[in-house]
């Protein structure tokens, strides 16, 4: 399995981190959406580099010119409602892709102790295709894992993305036991080094619903 952490290599990626990690930038509710769409969109990109591609003609006014197209029928999921931003700048750069959609939640026993339900999926047939699994962010990797094996029910695909804006060190080590290692590979833009009590990321950024949606009762 490969981890691929965008934050290693300087870009204007780091400006959106910034943005939705602060404390003053982040309350802007539509700017944080924003800024997970364009967080979306590179990570989009940075995956495209990695397709399979073949070379076509493409008659223009003056002569044909070759160039190289995607082979891979993708789709992109997501978990629902953080995700919805991010999903749409992959949306934006994959405009031909099929999508699905999987809710999962944290039903909490007592303030630290939860478990993680999976209510609602809607997928395409995944069968040879290569999935993207977008959350903005992994904390403890177990709705992950719980979302893949609800997509898993839909067909078994070719190769699996796993697509995050902030994850935890201990949501990267998770996936690696629990994930198939031989067709899996992890982008992230940043990996956070803790987790709180209540499991969520340290330093992280909050809650990415809330401050995208506005706060659940």
């Amino acid at each position: 399995m490969e981890i691929i952490n965008l934050s290693d290599e300087n870009s204007v990626l780091n400006q959106y981190l910034k943005e939705i990690r602060s404390i003053d930038i982040q309350r802007d509710s539509m700017r944080f959406r924003k800024n997970l769409e364009r967080i979306g969109e590179i990570m989009a990109y940075e995956i495209s580099k990695t397709l399979h591609y073949v070379s076509e003609g493409v008659q223009t006014p003056l002569g044909t010119a070759p160039v190289n197209v995607m082979t891979n029928q993708l789709v992109i999921s997501t978990i629902l409602r953080a995700g919805l931003p991010f999903h749409q700048g992959f949306l934006n750069y994959f405009d031909q892709a099929e999508n699905a959609f999987v809710s999962a939640y944290r039903k909490y026993k007592d303030a630290l102790k939860f478990e993680i339900f999976i209510e609602y999926i809607a997928s395409p047939d995944l069968t040879g295709k290569t999935l993207i699994i977008t959350d903005p962010m992994l904390a403890t990797g177990g709705s992950m894992e719980l979302a893949f094996g609800a997509l898993k029910t839909k067909g078994n695909p070719d190769h699996i993305h796993v697509a995050s804006v902030i994850s935890s060190q201990y949501a990267v080590d998770y996936l690696l036991e629990h994930l198939p290692a031989a067709k899996t590979t992890i982008w992230t833009a940043a990996i956070d080094p803790e987790l709180n009590d209540h499991s969520y990321i340290i330093p992280g950024l909050g809650d990415a619903g809330d401050l995208a949606f506005g706060q659940k009762l």
